[in-house]
């Protein structure tokens, strides 16, 4: 019985594992063509409450920090580094706004203060515990992408 179960556990594990993950690009993998990713990062849709959310916090997006938001008028604190991104969704496409979230230098150039948000090209000197992860996961990212779709 023993050996059957280990048999059914392992055969159960490689058919179906690649499924669940199978609906995430991993960063490595999403593709940039012309200054776009046009292809979303996962199978479920953004949400646009939940982008909202981590737009707003400092412990995740924490875009505020460096972008003025009049949606976000409620918030203290916006930051001038950034453009201010009222009628950022008149400016770039849902595929442009996922780009940027998912690597700015790869629209701006590497002087950009931006952080990758869905990259493992960070650079030297990374947190040991921090490499090889993301700031942000890909639903995160379509979360983002889906909230900024709605500042027009």
């Amino acid at each position: 019985m023993s050996r059957f179960l280990t048999t059914f556990c392992a055969f159960v594990a490689v058919a179906f594992v690649p499924f669940a993950i199978a609906g995430v690009t991993a960063p490595g993998d999403v593709v940039i063509t012309a200054l776009s990713v046009d292809k979303p990062l996962t199978d479920e849709a953004g949400n646009a409450e939940s982008g909202k959310k981590v737009f707003a916090n400092r412990k995740q997006g924490n875009c505020l920090a460096c972008h003025a938001n009049s949606d976000m008028s409620d918030q203290l604190f916006h930051g001038e580094v950034g453009p201010k991104l009222d009628g950022v969704a008149s400016r770039w496409s849902e595929g442009q706004l996922r780009t940027i979230l998912v690597n700015a230098k790869a629209v701006f150039t590497k002087q950009t203060v931006m952080p990758g948000f869905y990259t493992l090209d960070v650079g030297e000197d990374v947190r040991k515990d921090l490499v090889g992860k993301t700031i942000l996961s890909a639903q995160q990212i379509e979360d983002l992408v889906a909230y900024l779709a709605t500042l027009k």
